[in-house]
C-alpha cells in the first residue's frame, strides 16, 4: 500500500489518499515492465511498408536485347533487380508485429508500473472543475501551484476529462491527457511527473485492485 497526497484545485493539501495494488516480485518485474513496453510499441507500428518484387513491377515483358552476340550479360527482362527500376529483393511486405502477452501479465505490468511511479504522483481534487472556458494559461498555473514545472513531461489522468480540459491541454506539447480506462505502461514511464484526478484513483483502485 501507498500512500499519496491529495490536493486541492489551488495546489493546498486537503488530505491523503491511498491505492492498494499487488505488484511483481522484484526478481521478475523489470522484464515483465520491458515486455509490455515492447509489445505496446510494436502494436503501434502500422507494417504497411509494401515493395515490390520483379512479378510485380509493371512492363518487362519483352527481352531487352538478343541473348548472344552482344559481349553483354544475358538480360531476360528490364525488371530484374539487378537494373534500376526492378524489383526489390526480399523487401518489406505488410506483416503484423503484433506481441503476444496474456491478460493477467499486462494487468500486473500496469500495477507495477504505476505503483513505481508514486513518489512523483500527486492527487488532485476536483480537477479542473472550475474551468468553464478552454484556457491554457490555468493549466499551466495549476501545474505550478501543484509544484510541477509545465517544462517537463506530464501525464494527467482523468476519469472522464470534460471538452474544456481536452482544448486546454491540447496545445500544450510536453503534457499528455488520458482517460483513466486508457492507462497503459509507456506513458506511465515516459512522463515525469503524473497527476491524478481524485476520482480517477477510485476508478483505477477498483478497476486493477482485485486481482
Amino acid at each position: 500500500m501507498a500512500n499519496c497526497v491529495v490536493k486541492d484545485w489551488k495546489g493546498k493539501e486537503t488530505g491523503k489518499a491511498s491505492l492498494d495494488l499487488k505488484v511483481a516480485k522484484d526478481s521478475s518485474a523489470q522484464d515483465l515492465i520491458h515486455r509490455a513496453v515492447l509489445r505496446q510499441q510494436a502494436h503501434s507500428r502500422q507494417g504497411t511498408a509494401s515493395t515490390l518484387t520483379r512479378a510485380e513491377v509493371r512492363g518487362g515483358g519483352r527481352k531487352p536485347y538478343k541473348q548472344k552476340g552482344t559481349g553483354r550479360a544475358r538480360q531476360g527482362s528490364i525488371r530484374t533487380p539487378l537494373r534500376p527500376g526492378g524489383g526489390i529483393i526480399f523487401g518489406p511486405k505488410p506483416r503484423e508485429y503484433n506481441l503476444g502477452m496474456n491478460r493477467k501479465e499486462r494487468r500486473l505490468a500496469l500495477r507495477t508500473a504505476l505503483m513505481s511511479r508514486i513518489e512523483n504522483l500527486v492527487v488532485v481534487k476536483d480537477f479542473g472543475d472550475e474551468l468553464k472556458t478552454p484556457k491554457t494559461k490555468e493549466i499551466t498555473a495549476a501545474l505550478v501551484r501543484l509544484g510541477i514545472s509545465p517544462d517537463t513531461k506530464v501525464l494527467i489522468i482523468l476519469a472522464s476529462p470534460s471538452e474544456v480540459i481536452r482544448k486546454s491541454v491540447r496545445n500544450l506539447e510536453k503534457i499528455k491527457l488520458i482517460a483513466a480506462d486508457q492507462l497503459n505502461v509507456f506513458d506511465l514511464l515516459h512522463a515525469n511527473h503524473l497527476v491524478l484526478g481524485e476520482e480517477a484513483l477510485a476508478k483505477i483502485q477498483e478497476v486493477y485492485g482485485d486481482d
